[in-house]
């Protein structure tokens, strides 16, 4: 089965989220100490939750919602249902009990209705993987992700270009955060295979 990385390299020249006056982190990568002084390497990693291509936990838009480690790890890997949102694609029927991820298409923008979003928002998928950005019209620029927090769910989103035209309309997602314990999100490895 073929794999494809969606993630962004980390590094000093990664971008980083900046609007209004607030900037993440800068990530800073830099030698602690060295093979020729301690006999082995280390590096000094600084960087924010959201760098790169990450996983947001809903206590990254909700004050009261769920940190990252309440999303079992069995929920981060397994068969994606592809939502193409720049075609406007009818939504898949997906089971209640359903963990399938949400693989959303938004390569190049997409602004959705309250209506979209209210119809996504009934589909039980507990992971959302967003590629592209993704707006609510006529509501505040962050309006999608706090609809998403408020509802509970997880977003991974800032992925790499996806070296193809159109994903694959079967498949499964890998999205590995590290292990970080009460974090709003944490970078992710994310890979699709098909």
């Amino acid at each position: 089965m073929p794999l494809i990385d969606l993630t962004h390299p980390l590094s000093a020249q990664t971008p980083l989220y900046q609007e209004d006056g607030y900037s993440d982190p800068p990530i800073e990568i830099a030698p602690w100490c060295s093979v020729k002084a301690q006999g082995f390497a280390v590096n000094a990693l600084r960087l924010g939750t959201q760098s790169g291509t990450h996983i947001d936990a809903p206590a990254h838009f909700h004050a009261e919602g769920a940190t990252l480690e309440a999303l079992p790890t069995d929920n981060l890997l397994g068969p994606y249902s592809l939502i193409d949102l720049r075609r406007g694609q009818p939504l898949p029927a997906l089971p209640a009990a359903s963990k399938a991820i949400l693989l959303l298409d938004a390569r190049g923008g997409a602004r959705i209705s309250d209506a979209m979003m209210d119809a996504l928002l009934r589909l039980p998928a507990p992971l959302w993987v967003m590629a592209g950005e993704i707006s609510i019209a006529g509501a505040a620029p962050l309006r999608f992700h706090e609809r998403l927090a408020e509802a509970g769910r997880y977003l991974v989103e800032d992925l790499a270009d996806a070296p193809m035209t159109d994903f694959p309309q079967t498949g499964e997602i890998i999205a590995l955060p590290l292990a970080l314990q009460g974090t709003t999100g944490s970078p992710c490895r994310v890979l699709l295979r098909y």
